[in-house]
């Protein structure tokens, strides 16, 4: 068993933007020659979130309009008395999404079903430059 890490940087528009990171994702297993295992996809910082969707037109609408009735913008959060940042929202949502996301690879390929794509999703108030991590384990 062999554990290998990569790194995916992004740079984001912020309030709720959707990165599809799969081919990114696919290329570092690629390069890791791993055959079979499992690999963790982690974003890191505490305003942003990662899961699998369809990446199209209609769900890049959906999306963001479901985490708007989830947790909204323009309410009082309690993080932004503490902090003044106006972004406890984005907090909130990336808790609720997740940071790491799971998928298993075999024969170097990811098993993703036909329509599933990996996505950062950015909730903070402002653009950023997101640093993504992929872990993987496997055996070549």
């Amino acid at each position: 068993m062999k554990v290998l890490t990569g790194y995916v940087e992004i740079s984001t528009r912020g309030h709720t933007d959707i990165v599809d990171i799969t081919q990114q994702v696919d290329q570092i297993l690629g390069e890791s020659e791993l055959k079979n295992g499992s690999l963790t996809v982690f974003v890191s910082g505490s305003t942003a979130g990662i899961t699998s969707i369809e990446y199209e037109p209609g769900l890049l609408k959906d999306l963001p309009e479901a985490f708007e009735k989830m947790a909204p913008t323009g309410v009082t959060y309690h993080h932004d008395a503490a902090w003044g940042d106006g972004n406890g929202y984005a907090h909130v949502r990336a808790a609720m999404l997740g940071s790491s996301f799971t998928v298993p690879f075999d024969n170097g390929k990811l098993l993703l079903g036909t329509w599933q794509q990996i996505v950062v999703i950015d909730f903070d108030n402002r653009p950023r430059k997101r640093n993504v991590v992929v872990q993987m384990m496997g055996e070549r």
